[in-house]
């Protein structure tokens, strides 16, 4: 009974994982050879880089530059909406400059807000539609959202001798 519990497991194994699971290989008497790395492909190799450390890179950039997080952490419960309107436009314009040095930006539809539109692809992440939406996706709609698309991205090398978590360091002035 056991050989052929012993033969499920290494089959399932082989089929699921590509190798034989560690009981299967101690019971058969097998040791397992040094798996040497193997080389990620180069899109695989750019996503395991990227969360946390570039998110952390862009919230870094966006705070340096334009003081995107002391903004939106800011409780502006206790001021006047003329005061918060007077305020957003530096920060505003700072991290809009910011971001246009370091991505290209292009909508997902390039049309007029407000008009009918073809939807040029029935994918969920390029097109979502809203409203009254039947059971079957029309084949266009009132363009309320152009949507964006990053074309490119231009991030700066990150220094692996930083901390990346410190995403803005704390500024202490000597008098």
């Amino acid at each position: 009974m056991r050989r052929i519990i012993l033969a499920f497991q290494s089959f399932f194994g082989i089929l699921f994982t590509g190798r034989l699971p560690a009981g299967a290989t101690a019971a058969l008497g097998l040791a397992r050879r040094a798996e040497k790395p193997a080389a990620a492909a180069p899109s695989e190799a750019a996503h395991a880089e990227q969360p946390p450390d570039r998110a952390l890179q862009l919230l870094a950039i966006l705070q340096r530059d334009g003081r995107f997080l002391d903004f939106f952490l800011e409780d502006i419960s206790a001021y006047s909406d003329e005061q918060i309107g007077a305020a957003v436009r530096e920060p505003h314009d700072r991290c809009r400059e910011a971001l246009q040095r370091y991505f290209k930006l292009t909508p997902v539809i390039d049309g007029v807000e407000g008009t009918f539109t073809r939807v040029p692809s029935q994918d969920s992440s390029t097109v979502r539609f809203i409203g009254n939406v039947p059971a079957r996706p029309p084949e266009g709609g009132v363009l309320r959202h152009k949507g964006w698309r990053a074309a490119s991205v231009s991030l700066p090398p990150l220094n692996p001798r930083q901390d990346v978590s410190v995403v803005a360091p704390a500024e202490i002035e000597i008098e």
